[in-house]
């Protein structure tokens, strides 16, 4: 026992350590910024997510700061709980030493994960929710004591207000417990306690949601129709392949088999079951990200573990192969990793990535150009924050003090909130998201620095307007380079209308 202990906690720690040494990668992340300025405004509630990792970002940056290796410090921790979870998930389920580290390495080469846990977003939390509420309800599977549906319910009540996609998990366990011998808990109060609970614990968030006229379902409904670029069935399944990892398709494809068809797995069956649910799920929406399932494959791999444990021992494999399997995993893990962690030089990944065959994507209506969107998202902050510092130091000191500084989205506006001072600039304004909620600026919008708006919009709304600078960020999105700062002044329509009017929930 004590020996497995150790083996839990050192691997979760080389999960740890790896993470706290690449924490520099590129850059400061686009919605980085945004969570940076979310914790400024301490609410129940967001128009894009709920307020839990906003509020462990606070206390965060309270005690550690807002560098790159401070933000992405709590990401490191929940990914190494999660690959602790995996293996304790993978011993819970009968799973031996080899199971246990098979089953931890998959999760730690896994480049969702590894990407996931790199950045600080609502998501590295996400995963170790799903992951604490499968381990869960394994031990009341197992037998154990009848209370844990109260624990379960405080952590599924907590996942959803650091995200409300666990309501896809609620739904998952809902069908599993029907579809399996596990119904007969239906026959009692605790997973009725255990829903409600959950429930509970989100009714702050829908408060604020009724208080605000419902923003979040006015963002889903604008990211589904405008922003998502359409997924086939075909296209979801296969991203699946690679953000687990190839060489993990066989693990926690055996998983998926253990929990549903194989006899040592029968009483975790609705477990097997979560993952079907919530796979017909995103797969009928027809526009969900591949990561939105990436959750489900930690006790999948923990499950994996176990059964390719049972068939080697059976098989009587020697050591040497299995140290063989976990060596194989480990390599492709190398292998990959640059894709999922910016480990590399920028020029380097470039070839790299070229070399291997994968080339640039996003997941949005957008543009690419020489990296993917999760690394050009990491570049050119500081160029574009520069830029904006050039054209307000040239305003007047009159105008200086008047001066509102529009920005097109909320990473530019978060990267001039958190980099501005560096540079001598105010906070800035924005039509986007949260930023739109946090309102209109105090002034008259008698000055405005607008950042990427077109000339035939600066026309519409201002008297008079003059373009003062273009953006350069390098490596960046497409949309964010080479675009047009201008100063427009005096608004030809009360600044209330202008605000209300340029909305953009995207």
């Amino acid at each position: 026992m004590k020996s497995t202990r150790t083996l839990l906690i050192a691997l979760a720690l080389v999960k740890l350590l790896l993470h706290l040494f690449t924490s520099q990668g590129y850059g400061y992340f686009r919605d980085e910024f945004y969570y940076v300025a979310c914790s400024k405004h301490l609410d129940w509630g967001y128009v894009d997510h709920p307020s839990l990792s906003v509020l462990l970002l606070w206390v965060s940056r309270h005690v550690l700061g807002d560098s790159l290796a401070a933000l992405r410090f709590l990401p490191a921790v929940a990914g190494a709980l999660t690959v602790y979870l995996v293996g304790l998930i993978s011993r819970t389920l009968g799973g031996g030493r080899f199971a246990i580290v098979l089953a931890m390495v998959a999760a730690i080469v896994a480049p969702a994960y590894l990407g996931t846990n790199h950045l600080f977003s609502m998501n590295s939390f996400d995963i170790l929710f799903w992951t604490l509420s499968a381990y869960l309800l394994i031990c009341i599977l197992k037998g154990g004591d009848r209370r844990l549906w109260i624990v379960l319910g405080l952590v599924l009540g907590l996942g959803l207000e650091n995200k409300i996609s666990v309501l896809w998990l609620g739904t998952g366990l809902a069908v599993g417990l029907v579809f399996t011998h596990s119904r007969k808990w239906l026959a009692t109060p605790w997973p009725w306690v255990c829903g409600s609970l959950s429930l509970a614990l989100l009714l702050p968030y829908v408060i604020w949601q009724m208080k605000h006229g419902w923003p979040t379902l006015e963002f889903i409904e604008v990211a589904t129709t405008e922003k998502m670029a359409a997924v086939s069935t075909l296209d979801f399944l296969a991203d699946q392949f690679f953000a687990m990892h190839p060489f993990n398709l066989p693990i926690w494809l055996s998983g998926l088999v253990f929990l549903l068809f194989l006899k040592d797995g029968s009483r975790f069956r609705a477990l097997g079951w979560v993952y079907v649910a919530v796979t017909v799920i995103l797969v009928s929406a027809g526009t969900s990200r591949s990561g939105y399932l990436v959750p489900t494959y930690t006790w999948l791999l923990a499950a994996g573990g176990v059964a390719i444990e049972v068939a080697l021992n059976r098989w009587n494999a020697g050591v040497w192969l299995r140290s063989s399997v976990v060596g194989l995993l480990l390599l492709g893990g190398v292998a990959m990793a640059p894709l999922a962690l910016p480990v590399l030089p920028v020029e380097t990944y470039i070839r790299y990535a070229k070399a291997i065959g994968v080339a640039p994507s996003t997941s949005e209506k957008k543009g690419i150009g020489a990296l993917p969107q999760g690394y050009a998202d990491m570049h050119g902050w500081r160029n574009i924050v520069s830029t904006v510092s050039d054209t307000y130091l040239g305003l007047t000191e009159k105008d200086r003090k008047e001066v509102t500084i529009l920005a097109p989205n909320y990473g530019v506006a978060g990267a001039i909130d958190l980099l501005g001072p560096e540079y001598s600039l105010p906070s800035a304004s924005s039509s986007h998201n949260n930023y739109w909620l946090w309102g209109p600026p105090k002034t008259e919008g008698d000055v405005m620095i607008v950042i990427a708006w077109s000339e035939r919009g600066v026309s519409r709304w201002f008297v008079s307007y003059e373009r003062a600078g273009t953006t350069d960020c390098g490596y960046c999105m497409p949309y964010e380079n080479h675009q047009p700062v201008w100063i427009g002044r005096g608004l030809k329509k009360p600044m209330a209308e202008f605000w209300r009017e340029i909305k953009n929930f995207n």
